[in-house]
């Protein structure tokens, strides 16, 4: 791993946040990941007395086109999607029917899957037409509400289920009720596997540990490349690595391989990456005598098979992130408790760290005249996680300027071997998505950043 040179010092940063406590942020994240139940909006909710308010002064200016409109209902939306955890995002491109749409607004719950979807027209236009129109062109009919300020009409599992006078605060609320009631059977299905998943992953967790051990001592094959891979993170990683750390990382892989393949969709990733070659050379040798990984892992096929459906809609890379560590987040809950509260695995939501760093940012430009693009800006993320302060900041990036700090001015410390290892792959994967081009990141060291000063 390169370490910069002294000389090319002139300012480095520290991504860090320092949250209450491990255990108690782990409680509120557990409250808020978990499915609510719909909450009831009457008419007379604040959210609702307030969108007559703002459609009332527009009026008394003479507005009624749609783009001045608009923003009304998408408040609405907005403050009332914050009371089922879920979040309202404006012209977010998606997939459909061949085409690329942007619905007006898409709201997505705790794990970044879309849960509904709002269209907006003029009240000058014919809406069933408009809607017909929008339909065929491949707009999400999932769950989405189209209106024109005056109705509203909602499709659920394409089928036209419901149409409110938006004049009515009755009909708005009951709308609004049938909007946030609706779970498509695919989300349902992964949250019944999230479920099962935390309950079985200790049990096979365990059985693995122990077919490790005995692969240790009766398996030639994975003796071998077990010692080539155990060199590898002695040179590369940490030379006081134990045994035991790499026998988990293992057992992590195995329950969790299949989870990160489909989210990052690029086999090209865990074919080139040189900390996943080894890991899944001494996987196969573990299988090759011992066990079927397939058969071991078919209890569990209700969970991935929900897991890939719920990544498969989302396209956003940002999200996949956020879907990501989510996904990791609630692997640990289940595999340890004590590991997930004691090495702090709840991530940084994306708001925070896109907040960090345009205060970064701002202060670089402010008090230095830099950007974090200049040469001599070393950004370095301590407890890098799953990498998402580095991800971020390389999207922050000038294209022309990329390779360049990728190459030279970016440093990442983790303490745990599979986050490292997900880390390296989901950094890797954010530049070839930037770049067209895969290259190994080498700013990413396993070292206990916490224990540098130890000796001070």
């Amino acid at each position: 791993m390169k370490i910069p040179a002294a000389g090319a010092y002139r300012l480095t940063l520290m991504a860090w946040l320092c949250l209450e406590s491990a255990s108690g942020y782990n409680h509120h994240v557990r409250k808020f990941m978990t499915a609510r139940r719909p909450v009831q909006i009457p008419a007379n909710h604040r959210s609702i007395r307030e969108y007559y308010q703002t459609l009332k002064e527009l009026r008394a200016q003479g507005v009624e086109h749609e783009l001045a409109l608009r923003p009304a209902f998408q408040n609405l939306l907005t403050e009332t999607a914050k009371l089922h955890g879920w979040n309202l995002i404006a012209e977010l491109s998606a997939r459909g029917g061949g085409h690329t749409v942007r619905p007006d607004g898409t709201l997505r719950d705790a794990n970044s899957v879309p849960r509904g979807y709002w269209e907006s027209k003029d009240s000058r236009d014919d809406l069933p037409r408009e809607i017909e129109r929008k339909l065929r062109r491949g707009y999400p009919a999932s769950n989405i509400i189209f209106e024109d300020t005056r109705r509203a009409v909602l499709y659920q599992n394409r089928e036209r289920v419901l149409e409110a006078d938006l004049s009515d605060p009755g009909e708005l609320s009951r709308l609004l009720h049938a909007f946030y009631s609706h779970t498509e059977p695919e989300i349902r299905e992964f949250e019944a596997a999230v479920e099962e998943f935390e309950t079985r992953v200790p049990d096979l967790a365990r059985g693995l540990a122990a077919k490790i051990k005995e692969a240790h001592q009766h398996n030639r094959p994975f003796q071998q490349a077990f010692g080539s891979f155990f060199s590898l993170c002695q040179r590369s990683l940490n030379p006081n690595i134990r045994r035991e750390a790499v026998d988990e990382m293992l057992v992590q892989h195995l329950l969790t391989e299949r989870l990160f393949r489909t989210i990052f969709d690029n086999p090209e990733f865990t074919r080139r990456n040189a900390v996943a070659v080894e890991v899944e050379r001494v996987i196969e040798a573990l299988v090759s005598e011992s066990f079927s990984r397939t058969q071991y892992l078919k209890s569990l096929d209700s969970f991935y098979g929900a897991i890939e459906t719920a990544a498969r809609t989302i396209s956003d890379f940002s999200d996949k992130q956020h879907f990501l560590n989510t996904v990791y987040e609630r692997f640990f809950r289940g595999y340890s408790v004590k590991v997930a509260d004691t090495h702090g695995i709840i991530y940084t939501p994306q708001p925070i760290v896109n907040f960090m760093w345009d205060s970064v940012e701002e202060a670089l430009k402010e008090e230095f005249g830099l950007s974090i693009s200049s040469p001599g800006v070393n950004i370095l993320d301590p407890c890098t996680g799953t990498g998402n302060f580095i991800v971020n900041a390389m999207q922050r990036l000038q294209k022309r300027d990329l390779p360049r700090v990728y190459r030279e001015q970016l440093f990442a410390n983790e303490v745990m071997l599979m986050p490292y290892y997900i880390a390296a792959l989901n950094i890797e994967h954010a530049y070839h998505e930037l770049t067209g081009a895969y290259e190994p990141f080498e700013g990413l060291c396993f070292v206990d950043t916490l224990d540098l000063a130890e000796g001070r």
